[in-house]
């Protein structure tokens, strides 16, 4: 089973990425949460372009990634679970939960150090929050999340299995948390016991900056209350908040040019 993960990886993050976000969209036009101030289509044909553009750049500086780290980790006993004698099952449930609390540490950083910054706010300048913000990232900004990916890997020594979970969970949450869906109140209070949702994400992408500075969790929620960073409604509410940056209120968020060329600009 493993080995057949491994060697069809692609394919089935490729076919998981496509219905996620085919039924986030679809949510999106039959129930959204906020009115939009730009062109839809544009919008969306702007933030695939830049999934386009960084992916075939992935693949030619990281082909191997995160999965192929942990193969390398394992087959040489590296990092602290592969010292451990955990049953396979606990120790891929371990390997993805230590994965997403390290996500949700990588993406504080990327508020706190300016330089991760200017390559993180192309993310947030998205003025139209949707599910295909959660996969708007800026190249350089991908290449050093698989880079910092890759040195947990080792660190941690996780399962193969576990990485391959992480990375597919990682993936649709950040879809389904960034989309524009309504979801009934009490569904909402359930499901971010655990869960990010895309009400307590959206809070992160508001121009107040306590709040850009709140919510980092990607999928797991217990992060943000565990510590500290966690606030559950925003000032202005759901539909008077401002999505984006202050500084960036204009069409040129939606253009893709404007979004690689924005961290080299003053």
């Amino acid at each position: 089973m493993i080995a057949s993960i491994e060697q069809n990886e692609g394919m089935i993050r490729l076919f998981v990425f496509g219905g996620v976000l085919a039924l986030m969209l679809l949510l999106e036009t039959l129930f959204p949460r906020k009115e939009r101030t730009q062109n839809r289509a544009k919008h969306i044909a702007n933030n695939l372009g830049i999934v386009v553009f960084y992916t075939l750049v992935m693949r030619v500086v990281f082909p191997i990634a995160a999965m192929g780290t942990a193969v390398f980790a394992a087959s040489k006993g590296w990092g602290i679970l592969n010292l451990l004698d955990f049953p396979i099952w606990a120790h891929i449930v371990i390997s993805a939960i230590l994965l997403d609390m390290a996500v949700y540490w990588q993406h504080v950083a990327s508020h706190k150090f300016p330089m991760i910054w200017s390559f993180h706010k192309m993310h947030h300048a998205d003025r139209d929050i949707d599910a295909t913000t959660g996969i708007r990232f800026h190249p350089v900004e991908i290449i050093l999340s698989m880079l910092y990916k890759m040195v947990i890997v080792l660190i941690l020594g996780p399962h193969v299995i576990g990485v391959f979970l992480f990375e597919v969970l990682l993936n649709g949450s950040a879809m389904f948390n960034h989309a524009n869906i309504r979801l009934p109140l009490w569904l909402d209070k359930t499901v971010r016991i655990l869960f990010v949702t895309p009400d307590m994400h959206r809070v992160h992408h508001s121009v107040i900056v306590c709040e850009t500075n709140s919510n980092y969790g990607f999928n797991l929620s217990i992060w943000d209350k565990i510590f500290g960073s966690y606030i559950d409604q925003p000032k202005e509410g759901h539909d008077g908040m401002t999505i984006g940056l202050p500084e960036y209120q204009t069409d040129e968020p939606s253009n893709i040019l404007w979004c690689l060329k924005l961290p080299f600009t003053k």
